[in-house]
Order: C-alpha cells, then sequence, then structure tokens
C-alpha cells in the first residue's frame, strides 16, 4: 500500500480551532486541519510553515507537537504528524482551499471532517 507522511497545523486563536475545507480531488468538500507533504531534508516543523505560507498565505509559529495519527484510506496509509500552531500575522488567504472558519470547542463536530482528522478531535476537545 502506498504511504503518504503529512504535516498537519491546529491553528489556534483565543478558544477557536481553524479547519479548512477541500476545494478539490476524491474528497473534495471535507474538512481538514491545514498542511500537506513534506519534502525531502525537511524537518516536520519546516514543513509545515511551507505549506501554511503556500495553502494560506500567513506566517505561523510552531508551538507544540500534539500527535501522530495513522490511517489507512481505502488507497494509501497515511501518517500524519500534528502540531499546535499559532498565526504570527493576522492575514489569511484561501488559495487552495473551498473555504474556512475558526470552530469553538461545542463547533468543532458542526463539519465533516476527513476521517484521519477525526481522530485529533478528541485530543484539541481536552485541551479546550
Amino acid at each position: 500500500m502506498k504511504q503518504i507522511e503529512v504535516v498537519a497545523a491546529i491553528i489556534r486563536k483565543g478558544d477557536k480551532i481553524f479547519a479548512t475545507q477541500r476545494g478539490y480531488g476524491e474528497w473534495k468538500d471535507w474538512w481538514e486541519f491545514p498542511g500537506g507533504k513534506m519534502e525531502a531534508g525537511e524537518t516536520p516543523e519546516e514543513a509545515l510553515k511551507r505549506e501554511i505560507r503556500e495553502e494560506l498565505s500567513t506566517e505561523i509559529s510552531v508551538d507544540e507537537f500534539l500527535c501522530t495519527v495513522e490511517y489507512d484510506y481505502p488507497k494509501f496509509h497515511l501518517t500524519m504528524h500534528c502540531y499546535l500552531c499559532s498565526l504570527l500575522t493576522e492575514a489569511l488567504h484561501l488559495n487552495e482551499h473551498e473555504a474556512a472558519c475558526w470552530l469553538t470547542k461545542d463547533e468543532l463536530d458542526s463539519v465533516k471532517w476527513l476521517p484521519a482528522d477525526l481522530e485529533v478531535l478528541a485530543k484539541i476537545k481536552e485541551l479546550m
């Protein structure tokens, strides 16, 4: 089975978490934490900062490792390293996503999360 390794940013602002909606591909319209694939020679933190610049045109601080999720999708195995992050600039621009929103703890279950991202929600709720 194909293996994919990615990083994901759990961006916090006050009592809210940032979520993005996919605008492309097989999982179009599902919600996820922003991030993406690591490139050769990158640390997870470097990859996360690069991916957020590419996807959201903003700068983040990678504050703390949260968890690693291992998940088997039908066509590949995903390893996703999740980090708690904060914005260094307020401006956000959706370069790849269809939509985005800031969700409180009580609102986290109001969107249709990708299966691997669902596994991160319980950990996030413990922190909020």
